[in-house]
């Protein structure tokens, strides 16, 4: 029996590296709309009240985050039937078609409703790209990673999240600097959507030129039919590779990525996105402190997120996460509460960084974690659709909730809604197993490598 060289580990570290640009440029584009939606509000809707605008724009923003579900469910599939290189390359290219549809769109006073219409489309374009993007990226990443580094590898999936959501922040504090706030509102909202449509596209030719996963190509192999015709009986009996069907086989890996996922995305987007607006409406502190606060304490967590998964790789995934169910349940509420009553910058941005601290816990290593739970037949589709639904129910209504509860004079409930939201994770970790020990990407590693008369039957079937 022949095999297969390992990968080189600068080979590794070469389709780490496009995957995760990828997944950088995509979320930059997608903190793009909300970075710069206060620019362009008025001119994809009518004349009249500003608030009325910014709520239009925010309920297409919502829209789009409502895509992220489909999203995963049809690029998962496609990633699992069609491979992780073709599905991240398609990704990426919806994602540039839609930030390139809302840069070139003429205003509602040119073209009337056709304005918010298109650009609805583009922000439904970008939901299905992201909701893919997600667990594609999650599923190509443990599959390429160097065994015994996959936590580690893995982790730049939040590097990248993160860093595009700061990218989308300095392009617009440097256009700010160049540009009057006229020229802003006219067209210079739409320079940092062209720069993210040119980047995608430059992405998607670096996707390209990456390589497949070992554990795909194999599972690929194994679905051509044998010489003698018993492998198409076989494959005529089994669901088809990424099908709903064969996700039905694997409930409990499904109700686990639930269950991982709905206290992790509701502390994300409490101690990311929504404490912008609470140390500003609650703690009183001034819109350019705030932002300050929140770029120095989100550039240290991005650090974090590769320490955290070199140290999962070393003591194991559910430590990291049972250390953020204990930490966020116990401390989410003094957190928030002492927060709110400081208006000194340095113990706020110590209070959020405490936070992130503890959120690392589960951003650092929770896409491998899913993603070890699967088979690479299903992987890519058993990560992205449980997933995207639980964000887009829990994490994508986070900061409405609290809003809402704080407008009601009951702001303090989101405090123990949160800290619930983690109990009930918590108490799925501490009943799962161990995923990196056992997992599914390393017992088929074993058998990848090992898979190359199956493989060159393939190519030349």
């Amino acid at each position: 029996m022949t095999t297969t060289k390992p990968v080189s580990e600068r080979r590794v570290v070469a389709n780490v590296l496009r995957g995760s640009i990828g997944n950088l440029v995509e979320w930059y584009d997608w903190y793009v709309y909300a970075a710069f939606s206060i620019y362009f509000a008025k001119t994809f809707f009518p004349s009249g009240d500003p608030t009325a605008q910014l709520l239009s724009t925010a309920a297409v923003f919502a829209v789009g985050f409502l895509m992220r579900p489909l999203g995963g469910w049809l690029l998962g599939q496609y990633a699992d039937k069609y491979g992780r290189r073709s599905a991240l390359t398609l990704s990426v290219t919806v994602m540039a078609g839609g930030s390139l549809l809302i840069a070139l769109t003429p205003g509602y006073q040119t073209i009337g409703i056709a304005a918010p219409v298109l650009l609805l489309l583009a922000r439904l374009l970008q939901g299905l790209s992201v909701g893919g993007e997600y667990a594609t990226s999650a599923t190509y990443l443990s599959e390429v990673a160097s065994p015994g580094k996959r936590g580690f590898y893995s982790s730049f999936q939040y590097v990248t999240l993160v860093a595009g959501q700061l990218i989308a922040l300095g392009v617009q504090i440097i256009l700010q600097q160049f540009l009057d706030k006229s020229q802003m509102y006219d067209w210079g909202w739409r320079i940092p959507f062209v720069i993210g449509a040119a980047a995608a596209l430059i992405v998607m030719w670096l996707r390209r030129s990456m390589d497949e996963s070992e554990q795909f190509e194999a599972v690929a192999a194994e679905s051509v039919p044998s010489v003698t015709g018993r492998g198409a009986i076989t494959a005529a009996s089994e669901p088809k590779r990424g099908s709903l069907r064969m996700l039905m086989q694997y409930p409990r890996e499904c109700l686990l990525v639930v269950g991982l996922t709905l206290g992790g995305t509701v502390a994300f987007y409490t101690f990311t996105t929504y404490m912008q607006k609470y140390m500003k409406l609650t703690s009183g502190i001034s819109e350019d402190t705030v932002a300050w606060i929140n770029f120095i304490a989100l550039l240290v967590f991005v650090v974090l997120q590769p320490l955290a998964g070199a140290l999962s790789d070393r003591i194991g995934r559910r430590k990291l996460l049972i250390f953020f169910g204990v930490a966020g349940t116990v401390l989410t509420v003094p957190i928030m509460t002492l927060l709110g009553h400081t208006k000194n910058p340095i113990a706020a941005w110590a209070l959020m960084m405490g936070a992130l601290v503890i959120v690392t816990g589960y951003t650092s290593i929770n896409a491998i974690v899913k993603a070890e739970l699967f088979p690479t037949k299903i992987r890519a589709l058993g990560v992205g659709l449980p997933y995207a639904l639980t964000v887009a129910i829990f994490g994508g209504t986070a900061e409405t909730i609290a809003l809402s509860l704080k407008k009601a004079g009951h702001e303090s409930v989101y405090f123990w809604y949160v800290a619930g939201c983690i109990l009930v994770s918590l108490v799925t970790y501490l009943f799962m197993r161990e995923t990196s020990a056992s997992s599914a990407i390393d017992t088929e590693h074993a058998t990848a490598t090992d898979a190359e008369p199956a493989r060159r039957l393939a190519r030349h079937a």
